[in-house]
């Protein structure tokens, strides 16, 4: 895809988790693997104003020459990136049901079948760290380890995936899942998938998600 076209699809995702209630404001930032660097959303531009001009590139050393300055979590999306080459894009957002799972600090248990597409039993949540910090990138590493999901702390949360429409795909199931969670409480004790059938159902999500269509 040419880097336009990787740019506007970036302004396209920033827009929709706007509309789709994922992201408040200027909070929210997502990026994408570009040859040898990536790229990522602006600090403190609101979705509705963004083009894809205004998109920073940035090398895995965190330097960048763009007239705006990168968002304020550049790193964790940096080191997202560097350490797992499985993945091309990260989308952060503050979308109400996880947020408010991630202020209490507790992961999102087996609850429903779905939970596999985040790689896993659990979507964990990362310990608490200032915003923008390399601690909070570190935490957030960990919490994504062997996953493709989670929360952090009293902040928000993180899905990747091989490309932008995974990654964004992934953040709405996230958010939903947590929001079906949050309704189960209220009505009474959930109940937990083993790890045995998440794990299947895990294996069967490998060839699941949004696709291209293919032309005629």
């Amino acid at each position: 895809m040419p880097t336009f076209a990787i740019r506007q699809a970036m302004v396209d995702a920033m827009r929709r988790m706007l509309d789709l209630g994922l992201s408040q404001g200027t909070s929210g930032n997502v990026s994408v693997r570009a040859g040898n660097g990536f790229l990522v959303t602006p600090s403190g531009i609101p979705a509705e104003q963004l083009n894809p001009d205004d998109i920073v590139e940035m090398d895995f050393a965190g330097g960048y020459d763009h007239w705006l300055a990168p968002s304020s979590e550049w790193r964790f999306h940096r080191d997202i990136l560097a350490a797992r080459s499985e993945l091309g894009a990260v989308v952060h957002a503050h979308p109400p049901y996880a947020t408010g799972f991630a202020i209490c600090g507790r992961e999102i248990p087996a609850v429903h079948y779905m939970i596999a597409m985040a790689g896993g039993p659990t979507i964990r949540c990362a310990p608490y760290a200032p915003y923008g910090t390399q601690r909070l990138s570190d935490l957030a590493l960990e919490a994504l380890e062997g996953r493709s999901a989670c929360l952090l702390a009293n902040h928000g949360m993180i899905a990747t995936g091989p490309n932008l429409s995974k990654a964004m795909w992934l953040a709405v199931e996230v958010e939903a899942l947590c929001r079906q969670y949050a309704l189960a409480l209220q009505v009474g004790t959930p109940m937990v998938l083993s790890d045995a059938e998440v794990i299947e159902t895990v294996e069967r999500f490998k060839s699941y998600g949004p696709r291209e269509k293919s032309g005629e």
